[in-house]
């Protein structure tokens, strides 16, 4: 979304920035100062342009390093907003961003002692800034910034600075020790003792997230969910709370890391005067601010439920905040701010911080809302059991979204669609919000289109033909689909547990199978045409191409050799492609074809295989409604896990001439208000055009939590 910075450049401009003084934080594990108020200091300027005027172009590259893209994304329809949204919205933004640090070390338990070394040395460094080894620093802290931690944001494994420990050492004893976080009187050496063996030790904390069934997931994985409890206890330790006949269970662990202290197994709870307060001290208090201008009765209840529930830690509390926050479907401002997803617990009980503050979009809403409307009549149609499937579907809204800030783990990588609650109970009860991003689909759509991606791995010129005609919209349906009719169809067995107690670490991986077959098995329906949402089933066939050449070949660019899959998307992905691509070989439903020494994937009968997702659609939801761990365990194994080398190293060779990053993620906008005296007269937005510099002004405004928590 912006404009490329060079990295030699990058590296003076920041040099020149002023130091990083107290950020807000005491790092000698006493509590934080008192909640912000709108009076902050930022010592590290933020370089941003005003919003660009109505036909004017908007760069969206921003920067490159490494694997990763930095894209911009716009705020349209903001400036248009009457002033007490504006400011609900700001107020917001500032609750989402106030609560960075804990999904850092919800990640892993020195994070934030490593990301604060980085700033230091990035701020006050007095050696050769043009060195290879500053440089390599430099990108090494930008990979950081972009993962919350040192692991990578996708393979889950322990990245590799460019630079040696030797090097390290003498960029950090040339740095402002007075920057340095140092703990109950320590020094600069007890610091880099800490962090040699954390930064450089392969065999220390190589992987964040091990969902290799064959080990302990927990001693095995570096997240901080869990300190020094064994995968057995914590299983044990559930077992004995859950009711498995409770009809409205309680999401036992979701918000607290689970610890053995003294010997005995103790939850310490994510509240305001237990762990992680002082951040959200901040977060409350901005929500607080928020509340004072909510637009309507339903917006102020979930507001309230929500300060109440991040004071109490109660989670009965956090349910009363989701079924008031689904009712709320009028508002135009809106926002997910919480301990949410738990793709980062092993065992898929804690939530990963996480906050997202939006606008509605209008216009393109209506378009979802087409889906809503006839939620129904899809799972009534839907190839599952007639016991899986939902006698009712209840209270599911939609809409598409502008985003206009997002924090903790959903940023700087963000989503393209959400849908939420996660609890099936309320869902089943109370409904969902199902949400479609819509400007960070185009910034990356943009941004693909301008790549040849897509062109390289597509063989005939029908294929070509349709996906530049119909690549934007398919995908926006696609996602579409996928939240709004995917993750609200089905339906549990009565007495079976949630998935997360049933499926364990497939749990995650299966649900996003499911939710996608639910997408694919309906853009191949006529009824998508019948209700207006696509001029014809080539616009189905689009998506069916897409998703098998990505789940066969393209995403494996993500990988390096000799890698397999660890991510619960990317393990989804393969399965449905080479699930059907197996199921179809005897009738040629999909062709392995070779030419020019090249592979490619072609789809023979679009029908049979939408035939063949509702097939493995049934089976899913089965496993997941019957609890059925070996099936679900055995379907991901076989099917999701292992990579065909040969086909990666293919793939990665095809790419690497295209000079394609494979992630992307985004700058976020940034929001300013316009003050006089006190008393806020509106609000600008503002885009940011350096991802270093947003870090470095997010390291001086949000940095609220001690370094050991």
């Amino acid at each position: 979304m912006d404009k490329f910075t060079p990295t030699a450049v990058l590296a003076v401009f920041i040099g020149c920035a002023t130091s990083l003084a107290g950020c807000g934080r005491d790092d000698n594990n006493e509590p934080a100062s008192a909640p912000a108020t709108t009076d902050t200091t930022e010592v590290v300027e933020l370089e941003t342009i005003p919003a660009p005027e109505p036909g004017e172009p908007f760069e969206v590259r921003a920067d490159r390093f490494a694997d990763v893209e930095v894209l911009r994304y716009q705020v349209p329809g903001f400036a248009e907003m009457p002033l007490p949204q504006k400011k609900l919205a700001y107020f917001l933004a500032q609750a989402a961003l106030a609560g960075w640090d804990i999904i850092w070390d919800q990640n892993y338990e020195h994070n934030l002692r490593v990301r604060r070394t980085l700033a230091a040395v990035i701020n006050s460094y007095g050696g050769d800034r043009g060195s290879d080894d500053y440089l390599a620093l430099l990108e090494y802290a930008k990979r950081v910034w972009f993962a919350n931690g040192i692991h990578h944001h996708y393979s889950s494994l322990k990245m590799q600075p460019g630079f040696d420990q030797a090097a390290f050492e003498a960029m950090v004893r040339e740095s402002d020790p007075a920057l340095l976080p140092l703990e109950n009187g320590g020094d600069v050496d007890a610091l880099l003792e800490l962090l040699g063996p954390v930064l450089f030790d392969p065999t220390v904390a190589p992987i964040k997230v091990n969902l290799d069934s064959g080990q302990d997931l927990l001693l095995s994985s570096a997240t901080n969910y869990y300190r020094g409890v064994s995968q057995a206890e914590a299983e044990a330790f559930y077992a004995a709370r859950i009711d498995q006949d409770d009809p409205r269970p309680i999401s036992w662990g979701l918000n607290s890391q689970l610890a053995k202290i003294d010997g005995k197994l103790v939850e310490r709870v994510w509240k305001i005067g237990g762990m992680y307060s002082p951040a959200l001290e901040q977060v409350v208090y901005w929500l607080e601010r928020a509340l004072e201008v909510a637009e309507n009765e339903a917006q102020q209840a979930w507001l309230e439920a929500l300060i109440a529930y991040y004071r109490s830690g109660d989670l009965k509390q956090y349910d009363k905040y989701n079924i008031a926050w689904v009712k709320d479907t009028d508002s135009r401002v809106d926002s997910v701010n919480g301990f949410t997803e738990v793709y980062g617990d092993p065992l898929g009980y804690r939530g990963a911080w996480e906050a997202m503050v939006s606008i509605r979009d209008l216009e393109a809403s209506k378009r979802i809302s087409a889906l809503a409307e006839n939620a129904q009549w899809f799972e009534d149609n839907s190839p599952l059991r007639e016991q899986d499937k939902k006698p009712s579907v209840v209270g599911i809204s939609a809409k598409v979204i502008t985003i206009v800030t997002e924090g903790g783990d959903a940023a700087p990588l963000t989503p393209i669609g959400v849908n939420l609650p996660n609890a099936n109970w309320i869902r089943k009860e109370h409904g969902s919000k199902s949400v479609t991003l819509g400007n960070i689909i185009e910034s990356s759509e943009q941004s693909s289109a301008e790549s040849g991606l897509h062109d390289e791995f597509m063989l005939t010129e029908a294929e070509k033909d349709r996906y530049h005609r119909y690549g934007t919209l398919s995908y926006f349906l696609d996602v579409d689909l996928h939240e709004v009719i995917g993750h609200a169809s089905g339906q549990i067995a009565p007495g079976v547990g949630t998935p997360k107690e049933t499926l364990k670490n497939y749990a995650s991986a299966l649900e996003e199978t499911r939710a996608d077959l639910v997408a694919l098995y309906y853009m191949m329906d006529p009824k998508m045409v019948e209700l207006g949402l696509m001029p014809s089933l080539e616009v189905g066939m689009t998506t069916y191409d897409r998703n098998i050449r990505n789940g066969l070949m393209i995403q494996l660019q993500r990988l390096k050799p000799g890698e397999n899959l660890q991510q619960a998307h990317m393990r989804n992905r393969q399965l449905i492609a080479g699930w059907a691509y197996e199921k179809g070989n005897a009738d040629n439903v999909i062709e392995k074809v070779t030419e020019d020494g090249k592979t490619y994937f072609v789809i023979r009968d679009y029908d049979a295989l939408r035939q063949l997702f509702g097939q493995l659609l049934r089976e899913v939801q089965r496993i997941k409604s019957e609890g059925d761990y070996e099936a679900g365990k055995a379907l991901v194994e076989t099917y999701g896990v292992q990579v065909d080398q040969a086909l990666h190293q293919e793939v990665l060779e095809r790419v690497k001439p295209l000079d394609i990053a494979p992630y992307k993620g985004f700058i976020q906008a940034e929001l300013v208000p316009v003050e006089d005296s006190g008393e806020i007269l509106d609000v600008v937005v503002e885009y940011p055009i350096d991802f270093a510099r947003q870090m470095l002004s997010y390291e001086e405004n949000f940095s609220f939590l001690p370094v050991s928590n």
